[in-house]
């Protein structure tokens, strides 16, 4: 008997995802309000999580979806802005990315770094092609990861089953 190679990667521990990105905002990130764009901040988020997913599918990842984005404070000219993404969940190909927008307020440095954001996305990793490919497990290494492991399977469970309650409303 012949052992086959297994075409799912070995898995990777979560802390191996994670990546941190920072920058500090300026007059051309801002709206009409003076504040910083959400778009901006969008572009931020997405690029990190495109990071953590590339980091941990070991290839191309692409965003299939922004499940949720919340902006719990603005942020503003001169702030420095750190945007943390980890993987939570993998499933066959996609996986969820978890990012947390935090910023150090520039007229007061000193002060803890105020929570700006938070984001859910879904990626696909693809082959060279464009073509979904497996991507390997994530394993959760901590409490905080097992936790955000099961609330990911829960916003997944939710996607599908909004996506299957839509189609039945179309099709009758």
């Amino acid at each position: 008997m012949t052992d086959h190679p297994s075409t799912v990667p070995m898995g990777k521990p979560t802390s191996y995802s994670r990546v941190t990105l920072s920058r500090i905002m300026t007059a051309v990130d801002v709206n009409l309000y003076g504040t910083v764009h959400g778009g901006v901040l969008m572009k931020f988020v997405d690029d990190v999580a495109g990071a953590a997913a590339a980091r941990h599918s070991g290839g191309t990842a692409v965003t299939a979806s922004i499940d949720e984005i919340v902006f719990s404070e603005p942020v503003r000219v001169g702030d420095l802005v750190h945007a943390h993404a980890q993987v939570n969940w993998t499933g066959n190909t996609s996986m969820e990315v978890g990012v947390r927008v935090v910023a150090e307020r520039w007229d007061s440095a000193e002060d803890e770094p105020v929570r700006v954001a938070t984001a859910y996305l879904v990626f696909v990793g693809v082959d060279v092609g464009g073509a979904p490919r497996a991507v390997r497990p994530v394993l959760p290494e901590t409490p905080e990861d097992e936790r955000r492991f099961r609330e990911a399977e829960i916003r997944r469970a939710h996607r599908l089953a909004k996506r299957r309650a839509i189609q039945a409303h179309r099709a009758g």
